[in-house]
């Protein structure tokens, strides 16, 4: 299936399927395209309150598209059949602060007082660009996202805080103009970008090394450009420490039955 080019109503559900099956277990960027990807924080629910205040409080790199009820593994506003513990190409499982695994399926971690957040990813606007004669980088170069955490802190919440983390697309200066204008659209999924040019003024020493995802050419006529990412909660989990949590890997989303024409704000 060339899914790039998919572009069936059933494309989502048919991703997750695939996903769900272990066929798949890669970043998602181009997958089902027109739908709506969303990043994944699961907490228990004694922290649920504090997270979703974060959030609030800092919705470039976290607006939140859906909230589940403590021990459901759905969101039926994004999908029927979708399920939190499966339907992820890989998690990463926290605890303490600390990575402990990436697995491909959580069912075995699982616990009913687990509540899940969904949490809106830029791979949405992506389509817009692309739509609109813009490359997107790594998706030309069929890798993941370049993403990098910042000296730019957070405004914190409860236990929550630490720096946001940040996706980046190198752009010609015309296309950085028309990004900022296209993106600008898309508030639900973190909207304009947060920075463009000299990447050391917001803490990026190399940008040829990333904190996540994969490093990508940037030619000597292009500007890194850099949106709010859905990836800043697990450095935020870095620094709280909380004693257990599971999110989706970096670039590995999951992929919802929303339409990405359904958050634009014009």
């Amino acid at each position: 299936m060339n899914a790039i080019t998919d572009l069936r109503p059933q494309a989502g559900e048919q991703e997750r399927r695939r996903i769900r099956s272990g066929a798949f277990t890669g970043p998602t960027a181009g997958l089902a395209p027109g739908n709506v990807q969303a990043n994944l924080v699961i907490l228990p629910k004694a922290l649920a309150h504090d997270f979703l205040r974060f959030a609030q409080a800092n919705p470039k790199p976290c607006p939140v598209l859906a909230v589940s009820e403590a021990g459901d593994p759905g969101f039926p506003t994004l999908g029927a059949d979708l399920d939190v513990r499966t339907d992820i190409p890989r998690y990463r499982v926290w605890r303490n602060g600390e990575l402990v695994s990436e697995p491909t399926d959580v069912r075995d971690v699982w616990r009913e007082d687990l509540v899940s957040f969904a949490i809106g990813c830029s791979f949405s606007f992506e389509e817009a660009l692309v739509e609109d004669g813009i490359e997107v980088r790594h998706i030309a170069c069929g890798s993941n996202v370049p993403m990098y955490r910042t000296t730019i802190p957070c405004v914190p919440a409860g236990v929550f805080h630490g720096p946001l983390v940040v996706s980046m697309r190198p752009l010609k200066p015309k296309d950085a103009i028309r990004a900022v204008q296209i993106t600008s659209r898309f508030p639900s999924v973190h909207g304009a970008p947060v920075h463009l040019g000299l990447p050391e003024m917001i803490g990026i020493a190399d940008i040829a090394k990333p904190d996540y995802g994969d490093a990508v050419p940037i030619a000597a006529d292009e500007l890194p450009v850099f949106w709010a990412c859905g990836v800043t909660p697990q450095a935020v989990i870095a620094q709280a420490k909380p004693a257990f949590c599971i999110t989706h890997a970096p670039g590995c989303m999951l992929i919802t039955d929303l339409r990405n024409t359904s958050l634009s704000a014009l």
